[in-house]
């Protein structure tokens, strides 16, 4: 009975941050959507926005992002053996230790904005893109922190409410300040310096969403702090015994371990935006001789290939965004395996860890595969719908869709890795990945017949490389006991049948629909909708169908008892 609590506790926390993850990436591809069909800004100011937030998505892996599942590791293990002063004081260790960390890395992106976006990126107008961003790294440092500390201690709402509020004051912030912007129109006379300023608008929304975030946060701690204390006081438990110096080197002993996947990751965005940039440049230097004898066209000019090389920058980004609403889904899992994991393994419980971790898995690739399939099926309509004002690259999503299965399923086994103390072990498989990616990005980007395909290709098998990795480690530590039909064959097959639905009824409600509808935006919207509605319940029935969730797995889910009495009634289980 306890076991079967603890496997509900798991799953409801994991659908706490699931829930607030899918709002963040909906409201975060809401606002995409909107800025990019915003006069003056379009692929262009996409492309300066996403090369200038990828710089800052490394400084920012470097100051904070291994800060949460650190603290949240190292309280939970605290916190599984009743030692919660011990926890207090990592977690008073740690807000003094990356308030410093993040004033660095502020002051680091603001005075470096200038040479990182001449000379690392290649696109010197990204400057000003830097710039805005940079406030938001000590506050975005601090807020890990505290999220850590309440995820460690089995508290999910500081995670999922802040992250929830800091996305919708960036929606609104960032899209009233574009818009604002883009009605004075800066600099009339050049739209590739206007849609850079606009960018720069964009990010300085970032910064003031983390502000109002990390002060939601204080407040949060502030109302819990009687009850925290009480426990604090009543610890009875050996404590920690460490002066303030040696827990600043745990907390970064873990810390940047764990930090070293996602500074490889952001590493990795950075290589597609630098290669890109260069690669891109020479790729369409090959091909002029192919457009004929203008001589602009024969005899470009520095800026003119720079300002192609963003705006399929800006086209590509496009597809990151919507790779980035189920990876959301997904990430949840990892958040809540790291805490949970150490928990378990702290009290010596290894069979339980091994059984979330399977468990984890089976559902990362229920949720990601229908995803992926739907969009390689469904791209070209998608972005019709999402950007009627720039509709080029679908094609990159279909690719992106492939690398979007690996990606996901890394999240889950990094989370379980950093759980069972193999904290090296992510980043190394990514850096082999990287290493990869690079070698092939230069070379494939450079190829004019490729050019921007290139990154998305490269990505895939990065993916795979460290997925391959992760898994060999994990399986060796765990034990895992996977079985080829129930984890990839039905999985695969129920996804490939639901893919083809949804692009059946797209082409034949398009057709029934077509003489009914004039409006080519309306027509498109209901048909996708349409398809997506039924192919949905297509999977589902066919999960069930296939009996890939045994009727256990299924009461582990939310709701899973009254869901698996509906089964029950229609005969689908016993």
């Amino acid at each position: 009975m306890e076991k079967k609590a603890k496997k509900q506790s798991f799953m409801i926390n994991v659908s706490i941050i699931l829930l607030a993850q899918i709002a963040v990436k909906i409201l975060g591809m809401v606002y995409r959507m909107v800025i990019t069909n915003i006069g003056g800004f379009g692929d262009q100011g996409n492309g300066y926005y996403s090369s200038g937030f990828q710089v800052y998505t490394l400084l920012l892996a470097i100051s904070s992002v291994g800060i949460p599942n650190a603290i949240s590791k190292m309280t939970a293990e605290r916190n599984a053996l009743g030692d919660y002063k011990g926890a207090h004081k990592i977690f008073k260790s740690a807000l003094a230790l990356f308030t410093i960390v993040g004033l660095i890395g502020t002051f680091l992106l603001f005075f470096g904005a200038d040479f990182i976006a001449q000379t690392i990126i290649g696109l010197p107008k990204t400057k000003y893109v830097l710039m805005a961003l940079s406030p938001s790294i000590l506050f975005v440092c601090v807020s890990s922190v505290i999220r850590g500390y309440f995820t460690g201690m089995d508290n999910m709402q500081a995670t999922s409410n802040s992250q929830v509020l800091e996305q919708v004051f960036k929606c609104v912030l960032t899209i009233l300040i574009v818009y604002c912007m883009a009605k004075i129109t800066i600099f009339p006379d050049d739209p590739d310096s206007n849609a850079a300023a606009l960018a720069a608008g964009a990010n300085f929304a970032t910064s003031l969403a983390t502000v109002l975030s990390c002060l939601y946060l204080f407040v949060f701690y502030k109302k819990r702090k009687k009850a925290i204390w009480k426990k604090v006081r009543g610890t009875t438990v050996p404590t920690i015994q460490k002066p303030l110096g040696a827990m600043f080197k745990s907390i970064l002993m873990i810390s940047i371990p764990i930090s070293l996947g996602a500074i490889i990751s952001a590493i990795n965005r950075i290589v597609d935006t630098a290669t890109i940039s260069r690669g891109i440049q020479t790729a369409f230097s090959a091909m002029i001789p192919a457009y004929g004898n203008t001589a602009a066209i024969i005899n470009p000019t520095i800026s003119q290939l720079e300002e192609e090389a963003v705006r399929l920058a800006g086209v590509l980004s496009k597809s990151d965004t919507l790779i980035n609403l189920p990876i959301a889904m997904n990430i949840a899992f990892a958040t809540v395996l790291v805490p949970s994991i150490s928990g378990a393994l702290a009290v010596g419980n290894k069979k339980e860890a091994s059984e979330k971790v399977t468990y984890s898995l089976l559902i990362s690739i229920l949720l990601i595969l229908p995803c992926a399939v739907g969009y390689i099926a469904l791209a070209q309509p998608i972005y019709q719908i999402l950007y009627p004002n720039a509709q080029l690259g679908y094609d990159l999503l279909q690719i992106s869709a492939v690398a979007l299965i690996f990606i996901a399923l890394n999240q889950t086994i990094s989370g379980s890795l950093q759980g069972i103390g193999k904290i090296y072990a992510p980043a190394t498989g990514l850096l082999i990945g990287c290493i990869v990616k690079f070698i092939l990005n230069v070379i494939l980007i450079r190829q004019p017949q490729i050019n921007i395909y290139g990154a998305p290709i490269s990505s895939i098998v990065c993916q795979v490389i460290s997925f391959s990795y992760g898994f060999t480690v994990l399986s060796k530590q765990l034990s895992l006991k996977l079985t080829l039909g129930k984890y990839v064959l039905k999985p695969l097959l129920a996804a490939g049948i639901m893919g083809g639905v949804a692009l059946g009824v797209y082409k034949a409600a398009i057709l029934g629909l077509g003489a009914l509808i004039s409006s080519a935006f309306i027509l498109n919207l209901i048909t996708t909708l349409l398809a997506i509605l039924i192919a949905a319940v297509v999977y589902f029935i066919l999960v069930a169908c296939f009996r890939i969730l045994s009727a256990h797995e299924i009461e582990m889910l939310p709701m899973g008892r009254k869901l698996l009495a509906v089964l029950k009634k229609t005969g689908l289980y016993k």
